[in-house]
């Protein structure tokens, strides 16, 4: 049997040695001066080799115990080193197939269809909230329990919205993975009302005549900076979406025919919308001209820090905070909702107001083609909107 003091005796020679301990265990010393615990056997009879780790950092009693182990296995019929490889296959399996990688592999190949925006925040909810629990787990054996686990920790924060938008997005992943042949299920299927509900958000607003009164006059007393007065007195002749609005650019508008049409690719619906300006829109418009459309500048409302970018997605909400409305009284979005409202009960079609509030068309073939759709009644629309709004609404 061998003793460390018989190994350390021996030095490296041209040609490997072995030292044989007993029972099928030795040491081959290379000519490297490398020492490797090695295993021999026969299976199926054929003499075969299996390696028990590297000496001095496996010891001779660990290197034996190892080897009791690898026996232990051939007295079950089971060959050690056929064993060893299926487990290594597994190991490699499993961390190519884990769900990250999945989840990222997935993220690669449909990123191209989604916004910048979105693909941000798709990516940010993994980082964030799933990989740092599941990311390492290989994708076939993660169960529903184990998912519900990770669901519950981001419904630990109240952010409903952003529970249930990742156990969407796992199942799209897990779903994919089924697809690929990389797991047998989704388990996110099996969490159907395990999640507490999403209650309905309403942005703030003001939908009543003597509110919007006061608010429309309120904002004609703003004394912030121009670009910031004209992005409120224009948004409620226009009630775009307040991204919509605050990233528009000077190449976008025609004040010679009165249109603002926006470009597909900003749009939610990713279709190009029009925006028939009324005489008052103009009016807002042409006095911001001379400040902001100069040579190299692009937006209609840049941001106070630099002009290569539009004002910031807080402007409006934080000059409504300064007229003194809360943001469970107002919001930036809630222009939309105001116009919603009052044109429906001021009798106009509901249909032009869909259209130019840009809902979701059903009908997607539909939705191409009808981005002009009710555009001469729109026209009147926009402008007995502006009048109206110009009219003494908020008086007593």
């Amino acid at each position: 049997m061998l003793t460390r003091l018989k190994i350390a005796s021996v030095t490296p020679s041209l040609k490997r040695q072995r030292l044989f301990d007993g029972r099928g265990l030795y040491l081959e010393i290379a000519p490297s001066g490398g020492r490797w615990w090695r295993f021999k056997y026969r299976f199926e009879r054929k003499e075969k080799r299996i390696s028990l780790g590297v000496y001095p950092e496996v010891g001779i009693k660990d290197a034996r115990e190892r080897c009791d182990e690898v026996r232990k296995h051939l007295a079950a019929g089971i060959d050690p080193g056929a064993k060893r490889k299926a487990e290594n296959a597994a190991l490699i399996e499993n961390a190519e197939n884990t769900f990250k990688a999945v989840a990222e592999e997935w993220i690669r190949l449909n990123s191209s269809k989604w916004s910048v925006g979105n693909a941000y925040k798709i990516t940010r909810l993994f980082e964030r909230d799933i990989f740092p629990w599941i990311g390492d787990r290989a994708v076939k054996g993660i169960a529903a329990p184990e998912l519900l686990t990770v669901c519950r920790r981001i419904e630990g924060r109240n952010a409903h919205e952003t529970t249930h938008r990742a156990l969407q997005n796992c199942g799209r992943v897990f779903r994919y993975a089924v697809a690929t042949g990389r797991a047998e299920r989704d388990p996110s299927r099996d969490l159907t009302g395990a999640l507490a509900p999403v209650l309905s958000r309403h942005h703030a607003s003001i939908t009543d005549p003597l509110g919007a009164g006061a608010l429309l006059n309120a904002i004609e007393r703003y004394s912030g900076s121009l670009v910031t007065r004209s992005a409120l007195r224009l948004a409620p002749l226009v009630f775009v979406r307040p991204g919509e609005l605050r990233k528009a650019e000077w190449s976008e508008m025609n004040l010679d025919t009165a249109e603002w049409r926006i470009p597909a690719a900003k749009m939610k619906m990713k279709m190009l919308h029009v925006v028939p300006l009324s005489e008052q829109a103009l009016e807002v418009l042409k006095e911001l001209q001379p400040f902001t459309q100069k040579p190299n500048h692009t937006f209609v409302f840049p941001s106070e820090r630099t002009w290569a970018r539009p004002m910031s997605n807080n402007t409006i909400n934080a000059a409504l905070r300064s007229l003194g409305y809360s943001h469970s009284e107002m919001t930036g979005h809630g222009f939309r909702s105001m116009a919603s409202t009052m044109l429906n009960e001021r009798g106009w079609n509901r249909d032009a107001i869909e259209r130019q509030l840009a809902h979701a068309e059903r009908d997607s073939v539909r939705a191409a083609y009808n981005y002009a759709e009710h555009l001469p009644e729109r026209r009147k629309m926009m402008q007995a909107w502006a009048d109206y709004l110009e009219s003494p609404i908020g008086d007593p």
